[in-house]
């Protein structure tokens, strides 16, 4: 009896022939024992032309698939009798018209009650809808990889447990993470404490532009090195039947926007200063004049006087306060016409390390040393100015007669100078140990008139005038750092580049 006989009456082949793909059963030989009515109508075959025949013979010659793989390295059939268990091929078949579809053929034995194979059914499954929705799926995904990477801005996502997804070309830079080499990157790993928690509490609180939107936010974030950076951040809570599921952020760098804002801020309060210095300059220029004459009236009638009274006369004691008074106003009027003088200046090449040297030399009162150490850290490098050179000393005068000062003539004070190549200057620090300038007298130091100083000790012109000078040749004049342990000045000239002589300055 042929294999439909002992079987037609069979709950079996009723199932079999009802299944949804075309199917065929092959004996261990490849002969076609059955099929089912699903193969018949998709091949418009009859069962007489198909069963009894190999399966090459039935695929080659009568469903026209020249392509069909019979060898024993790709054809799962030989696999599924050795192993006993299913296995399966994946197909690309043109068409005539060039058209393509994709078959995924699955062998599956059928094993005997010792479990050997005695027969091997194999279906033909049309995979071609799925396959296209792969692709589709595939295309975007690799579309939207490709938007994700070509982003100039970090962009992260992670799941709800904090597990990073995802992280572009961008954010690996930003965070100095490589996401691709580690699969252990939690978000909380890109904060520092604390602030990822601050993040998913705003984005879940609907003040913040809506619950699961965060819009534009600043934050620090925190990279491998531990490094904290000032980050421009948006945020979102990816939800899914409306179950938070994942959370995604876009970050945007924020240092070299707020060094811009800060050199911008910079520019302004020097305009403004040089702006008041200028003002203030015209002013102390006419007040000067206006002092300078019946001063010079008063010092010359109160010497005639001092020289006609004997020395024991009575009133010399209060005539040499009044001379003493009026030669510390001529003094005061001597630093306003020196404030507000703008003449040309007599400029010249020369180092800065001669500069500082000089200067040293030329502070009259030496005794002012007696209990202060100097510390000078002079660059061996060539530093060539162009400038006025006498002007430039006073300044350098003023700074270490203040440092003193604010060392109460005991400490430490150190002269260093350097080459800043980026900036193309040369550079003086004129750095004490005394107590530091208190944070709300430090937009006030180069104003005119403002002092510290006890009365009679300074008009507070010294510095401001500094200000002037090294504006005038061109340089700069600032606070490095001030601290309870003491202040650095920093004084900065262009170098003189056409100067390329090369010695230890």
């Amino acid at each position: 009896m042929n294999f439909k006989t002992l079987h037609e009456n069979d709950w079996r082949l009723r199932v079999f022939d009802s299944l949804s793909f075309p199917t065929l059963i092959l004996d261990p030989h490849r002969n076609v024992l059955a099929v089912n009515q699903k193969l018949l109508d998709k091949f418009a075959v009859t069962e007489a032309q198909v069963v009894g025949k190999t399966c090459r013979e039935v695929f080659h010659t009568i469903f026209m698939d020249p392509d069909l793989p019979c060898n024993r390295h790709t054809c799962p059939f030989d696999k599924t009798l050795k192993d006993g268990i299913g296995h399966s091929i994946l197909r690309q078949i043109q068409h005539l018209n060039g058209s393509f579809h994709w078959e995924d053929r699955v062998f599956s034995p059928i094993l005997d009650d010792n479990g050997h194979v005695i027969y091997v059914i194999e279906s033909i499954r049309d995979v071609t809808r799925s396959k296209t929705l792969e692709k589709i799926f595939h295309d975007i995904r690799e579309f939207m990889d490709r938007v994700i990477q070509s982003s100039t801005s970090a962009i992260v996502a992670a799941e709800r447990n904090g597990k990073v997804l995802v992280m572009n070309r961008a954010a690996e830079e930003l965070f100095g993470r490589m996401f691709r080499r580690s699969d252990h990157i939690n978000i909380t790993d890109l904060y520092p404490p604390g602030v990822a928690r601050e993040v998913m509490k705003k984005l879940r609180d609907d003040a913040y532009g809506g619950v699961g939107k965060l819009p534009v936010t600043r934050f620090n974030i925190l990279t491998s090195r531990g490094e904290q950076i000032p980050v421009e951040m948006t945020g979102a809570i990816i939800y899914e039947d409306g179950k938070e599921v994942a959370t995604m952020g876009i970050y945007n760098d924020l240092r070299e926007r707020l060094e811009v804002v800060k050199k911008l801020e910079e520019a302004q309060g020097q305009l403004v200063q040089s702006e008041k210095m200028a003002s203030l300059g015209r002013l102390a220029a006419g007040v000067a004049h206006e002092i300078n004459n019946p001063l010079t009236g008063i010092l010359m009638f109160g010497n005639l006087m001092k020289e006609k009274l004997g020395a024991d006369h009575p009133l010399q004691s209060d005539l040499n306060y009044i001379l003493e008074d009026a030669e510390r106003c001529r003094d005061i009027v001597k630093n306003l016409l020196a404030y507000s003088r703008r003449s040309s200046a007599t400029r010249d090449s020369f180092s800065l390390n001669t500069l500082v040297e000089e200067s040293l030399r030329l502070i009259r009162d030496q005794s002012l040393f007696l209990n202060i150490t100097i510390r000078k850290e002079l660059s061996s490098q060539w530093l060539p100015v162009y400038a006025d050179k006498n002007k430039l000393s006073q300044v350098v005068i003023n700074l270490i007669t203040n440092a003193i000062d604010a060392m109460n003539r005991s400490g430490v004070l150190t002269l260093k100078t350097y080459r800043n190549d980026d900036r193309k200057t040369a550079c003086l620090e004129v750095s004490d140990t005394g107590c530091g300038i208190p944070e709300e007298n430090l937009s006030r130091v180069f104003d005119p008139f403002f002092t510290t100083k006890e009365t009679g000790k300074g008009c507070g012109l010294g510095l401001s005038t500094a200000y002037g000078i090294v504006k005038d040749n061109g340089g700069d004049i600032t606070i490095k750092k001030t601290s309870p342990s003491g202040t650095t000045f920093l004084l900065e000239l262009s170098l003189d580049l056409n100067n390329k002589m090369e010695s230890i300055g």
